[in-house]
């Protein structure tokens, strides 16, 4: 390593998770100039689970910031430098003689072919080498002449008078592309052909998404949907311009790993989703109850926190539901613990971080746990540690006025339950109709790994507890 490279230190981004390839850089606190030390957060960036802030590895003085705010970033890609020994001051390196040049003579200007072996590059990088081979000229229109070679003992040739200036012509277009930039032949493989030619859909018409511009299986059944809901939709009279009407936002970080997920869970693991209307007024009460409690003092106390706690119980009793499929080694899982996820609307998406070892937490150790776990996803500081090996989820749909739902399963789990709003209606008690505190328990689990009866004891067990939490005791 030169001196240099020792002095300039540059921060690649990290993988902050667990394999992922790509984060965004959020936010920059610091900018060139700036002093920064060993341990200091120098920007904020999003991965595809959570946004995490980096702290930077060493001292010195901010050269170099290399992207801009917004821009994702592979893994291993520096992203800042560094100047580690801001005293030593610029020391320029002196140019070596040319060749043929007395020492102490300055060097004349770069010759063209010099020139030519480099090319500008990212400021930072220094100049990259390139081909130093020039084009071949073509051939100038009309008769060429061949000058004629000089006879035995004649006098050296005067120097030719120089032809006439002729213009420059205009460069022809590349052979490889169209009068739009795009590739005069569009770019897909043969089955993405085939498909095309099957569908009736001209390639030339369609955009492509695929690196360096081929086009997707998924391009083709986009331009297909778009011709057919062209033909289906009848032509309507000429309305107002939709600008500045609608939004565009690029689906990218925690948003489009979500989309991801719910999309491979939805169509790898068979859902079934069991629903159950219980009365849980005397579970109301009781939450009033804890919240007066000196043993619960300072902690959140809610709905929530008894449904989760009715879940553990609903699992203890019926282990075989906390699992997982091992598609590649055909095999169940089945798991000791329990990692309790709680789903969290953040406004860069829904998130699932989870508690570690909720099985074996007192109920109070429950309630800090859970309210740790909102806290941090309100603010946007969930680890992507924190979102890792779950085993069951809840999502709790009421806090937004719903009765029921059917959850899609996390990825990787057998079982999700999703807890409706409580409301005040009318049931049957002890034999009259009486105004009871309502609500809708709604589970999701995988068919592949619990059956129908599984499902539906461990939903049963939960309105059970709810129903009487006197069970939490019971059939702890």
């Amino acid at each position: 390593m030169t001196a240099v490279e020792q002095r300039f230190r540059e921060f690649k981004m990290p993988d902050v998770g667990e394999g992922l390839t790509e984060a965004e850089i959020l936010k920059w606190f610091v900018a060139p100039g700036d002093t920064v030390t060993d341990g200091q957060v120098v920007c904020e960036v999003e991965t595809a689970k959570a946004a995490v802030e980096l702290p930077i590895p060493f001292d010195g003085v901010v050269h170099e910031v290399r992207f801009d705010e917004g821009t994702t970033v592979d893994v291993g890609t520096p992203i800042i430098s560094v100047d580690t020994d801001p005293g030593a001051g610029e020391a320029a390196p002196q140019a070596a003689p040319a060749a043929g040049k007395p020492a102490g003579e300055p060097a004349a200007e770069a010759e063209p072919a010099e020139k030519e072996g480099r090319q500008a590059n990212l400021v930072g990088y220094g100049a990259a080498p390139a081909s130093t081979k020039r084009r071949p000229r073509k051939p100038l229109p009309g008769p060429q002449r061949s000058a004629p070679a000089p006879s035995a003992g004649a006098s050296a040739p005067q120097e030719p008078a120089p032809a006439p200036a002729r213009p420059e012509a205009a460069p022809a277009p590349s052979p490889e592309l169209n009068g739009s930039g795009r590739p005069a032949r569009p770019l897909a493989k043969p089955p993405v052909r085939k498909l095309a030619k099957d569908l009736g859909i001209d390639l030339e018409a369609v955009t492509p998404s695929g690196p360096d511009g081929i086009i997707t299986r998924e391009d083709v059944h986009a331009a297909a949907e778009a011709v057919q809901t062209a033909r289906e939709t009848p032509v309507a009279a000429p309305s107002r311009a939709v600008e500045g009407r609608e939004r565009r936002v690029p689906v990218k970080g925690v948003r489009k790993a979500t989309a991801q997920a719910m999309v491979n869970s939805a169509f790898t693991a068979p859902h079934v989703t069991e629903f159950v209307t219980v009365d849980v007024t005397r579970t109301m009460k009781l939450v009033a109850d804890l919240k007066q409690d000196p043993a619960m003092a300072g902690l959140r106390v809610n709905p929530l926190l008894l449904v989760a706690k009715a879940l553990l119980v609903a699992i203890r009793r019926n282990p075989d539901v906390n699992a997982t499929w091992d598609e590649d080694n055909q095999e169940i899982v089945y798991k000791d613990y329990v990692n309790l996820g709680i789903a969290a609307a953040t406004p860069r998406g829904l998130i699932v971080p989870n508690i570690k070892d909720a099985h074996a937490k007192t109920l109070p150790e429950l309630a800090s746990a859970l309210g740790e776990l909102v806290t941090t996803a309100r603010e946007g500081k969930t680890t992507p540690a924190e979102m890792s090996g779950g085993t069951v989820t809840i999502t709790n749909v009421g806090v937004f006025g719903i009765d029921a739902g059917t959850p899609i399963l996390n990825p990787g789990e057998s079982a999700i339950l999703a807890f409706g709003a409580v409301k005040l209606q009318p049931w049957v008690h002890k034999g009259e109709v009486k105004p009871r505190q309502v609500t809708t328990l709604a589970l999701s689990f995988d068919h592949r790994l619990v059956d129908g009866e599984l499902g539906s004891k461990v939903l049963a067990d939960v309105a059970a507890v709810l129903e009487r939490p006197k069970r939490l005791i019971t059939w702890a």
